[in-house]
């Protein structure tokens, strides 16, 4: 085994943020890298500290490293002044916990969540010296992976990385070591890298590109068949069935320099069942499947004791929606171990979940702000988009919030939603206004921040077939805004760019013919694409052009239900006939209540399972009945797990 760190060290005077680069985090691992062993770089496309805080890359360095065959370490995007260095001084990429090229891997494995971080990944590719493209790749070279939220339209780098693992990766990650395992320990190895390939497309939950064909129609449409009949036709997403077997991360790194989120982090749950028509993320993660109450209390107490840390966040899509949310965050705030000096975050809060209580729980917490996501500025809108939330929700919110001391608010919008009016965009800024005067009742430095971002359809939402608004179209309700806050003291307008809403749009719904494009981009020097100062529309539009595609056909155009999707060979548990009368509702301004407490929508996702979802509670609410996953198959009953609205498989 090699190590670059003799010659790095030299030049990490050189740079910005050298801590970036050395690890020796607490928590850190120095796997023995046994011959035997598979060995994963986990990479996360962006810097070290947004790429850190990543859970599911913890979760599942820890997972590897706990397994007899395989080894795990990780590595991370080095910013522009270090990859200039690395490319004149012939560093490879490395990992920061032994400095190991990335060459010397078995596989390097990327997080995907945002579609910006593409050409950082071709980057990182390069950096360790394997070629961009997957069919250029030979035995010598590690297999490309990926996962994250992105994969669930993969086909933009379909050409580039060699597999991709769709939903929860905690079972299906030990199912691709476990085959590379097998296939490195033959002792007569006559297969070659696309046997290996082969053997993994057959793996619940992983796609495989190469074992696909793709065609294309009159209109220029993608469309997938398989080129082996043992290779699946439709690829399942994997599906974690109870959170309590999986108590990651346990030993949370602890980072030697300042990084975002840096705080203890404890999942709550998965899963969303809110049915907001434009979040891909509680559309892909249902079911909903909460950590029991008295794990998340241990795994709180214990990560605090070992990191120090005096801050701690419950994540999730909707933290406020966890069923022993009051309970837990009290007995935390108020444990004498904690001196009193820890302070809960809740980062995913629901405006009509969030109350007096839930305020007065977490007045300890640091009065940094607090962030809430009304999305629309109308009541006809937020019916569109599922976001049933009204008026007097949000201010009962805020008034809670600033009642207990709280004196700045952060309201979260989306513009260019489908059937979006002005009237709507301009509701925006009368809803941050009255929250304003609403905390001016207890505070003179009352403010509210308005945050705003252009709408991208995403694949296996009820909105993928809407063409997003313009640039033009953006800019144009951006500065409708502008002007209107103006009117306001103490309000403060944020907003996305508009390009770059564009070419998330065309990433998000493109196909395979957007590789060469992405290749086109990196070559010219276009990295970071996801950080403002670095983001540059020309290079995208002039790789489109070079290849004969257009940014209109991919982001602009609305879809019907009869054209076929470039993620129709991929299965999130959602079925499209339910996501198609999701959208005819939603242009109708028809609402959905939450299925969690209510009967089945028979969206699909609970398919199989034998039950909706998982609710941790100490008492269930009228007509719930009590059992964990295994008993309720086995007729069992014990009172840790609620579950709601079961039904035969």
């Amino acid at each position: 085994m090699s190590s670059v760190w003799e010659t790095l060290e030299k030049f990490l005077d050189n740079v910005e943020k050298p801590a970036r680069y050395i690890g020796l985090e607490h928590g850190a691992q120095r796997p023995p890298h046994l011959e035997s062993n598979i060995s994963w770089l986990l990479t996360y496309p962006d810097v070290y500290e947004v790429g850190l805080p990543n859970q599911g890359l913890q979760i599942l360095y820890e997972i590897l490293n706990e397994s007899p065959i395989a080894e795990a370490e990780r590595a991370y995007a080095p910013w522009v002044d270090l990859e200039r260095i690395m490319r004149s001084e012939l560093i490879p990429l490395f990992s920061v916990d032994t400095h190991r090229p990335a060459s010397e891997f078995d596989v390097i494995a990327f997080n995907l969540s945002s579609e910006l971080v593409y050409t950082n990944l071709i980057n990182c590719i390069d950096l360790a010296g394997v070629p961009i493209k997957s069919s250029e790749r030979t035995e010598e070279h590690p297999l490309i992976g990926a996962g994250g939220h992105c994969v669930y339209n993969p086909e933009p780098l379909a050409n580039i990385v060699d597999f991709f693992a769709l939903g929860d990766g905690e079972e299906v990650i030990t199912d691709i070591t476990k085959v590379m395992h097998e296939f490195k320990s033959l002792e007569s190895n006559s297969q070659d890298r696309r046997d290996l390939l082969h053997q993994l497309s057959k793996i619940e939950g992983v796609y495989v590109p190469s074992m696909y064909e793709a065609t294309y129609n009159n209109e220029g449409v993608q469309v997938l068949e398989p080129l082996f009949d043992d290779v699946p036709k439709l690829i399942e997403k994997r599906t974690i069935v109870d959170l309590e077997d999986w108590p990651y991360p346990k030993e949370q790194l602890v980072p030697i320099t300042e990084v975002v989120h840096d705080r203890l982090n404890v999942e709550v749950f998965r899963g969303c069942t809110r049915g907001c028509r434009f979040c891909q993320a509680g559309m892909i993660t249902r079911p909903v499947r909460e950590r029991p109450d008295q794990q998340v209390r241990t795994m709180l107490q214990a990560g605090l004791k070992r990191t120090g840390y005096d801050e701690a966040a419950l994540t999730s899509l909707s933290t406020a929606d966890y069923s022993g949310i009051r309970e837990v965050v009290e007995e935390t705030v108020a444990d004498p171990v904690n001196c009193g000096q820890v302070s809960i975050s809740l980062p995913s809060l629901r405006v009509d979940a969030f109350t007096v209580d839930i305020a007065a729980s977490i007045q300890n917490a640091r009065r940094t702000g607090l962030t809430f996501a009304p999305e629309a500025g109308t009541w006809r809108l937020r019916q569109v988009i599922n976001k049933l939330i009204t008026e007097e929700d949000l201010y009962g919110a805020v008034e809670s919030a600033f009642s207990q001391g709280w004196k700045r608010m952060k309201l979260y919008f989306l513009i260019g939603l489908p059937t979006e009016t002005d009237e709507d965009t301009l509701g925006i800024a009368r809803l941050a206004a009255n929250c304003v005067k609403i905390g001016k009742r207890y505070t003179n430095a009352a403010s509210v921040t308005v945050s705003v971002g252009g709408f991208v359809p995403k694949p296996f939402t009820p909105f993928q077939w809407f063409g997003q608004n313009t640039v033009e179209e953006l800019d144009r309700k951006v500065w409708l805004l502008k002007d209107e806050v103006k009117k306001t003291k103490g309000i403060k307008l944020k907003w996305h760019d508009p390009k770059a809403t564009l070419v998330e749009g065309v990433l998000s719904r493109g196909d395979r013919r957007l590789g060469d494009v992405l290749q086109a981009v990196w070559s010219s020097g276009g990295v970071f694409q996801e950080w403002s100062e670095h983001f540059n529309l020309d290079l995208w539009m002039s790789g489109l052009e070079e290849y004969g595609l257009s940014h209109e056909w991919f982001a602009y155009r609305h879809r019907d239900a009869a054209e076929p999707l470039p993620w129709d060979h991929l299965d999130a548990g959602l079925y499209k006939d339910f996501l198609w009368q999701e959208w005819r509702d939603a242009l109708e301004e028809k609402g959905l209540e939450d299925c969690r407490w209510i009967p089945c929508y028979d969206c699909g996702a609970c398919t199989g399972y034998g039950l909706d979802h998982i609710v941790a509670s100490t008492s269930p609410p009228v007509g719930g009945s009590q059992g964990t996953w295994q008993d309720l198959e086995n007729g069992n009953f014990a009172p840790q797990l609620l579950q709601i609205n079961s039904k035969a498989k």
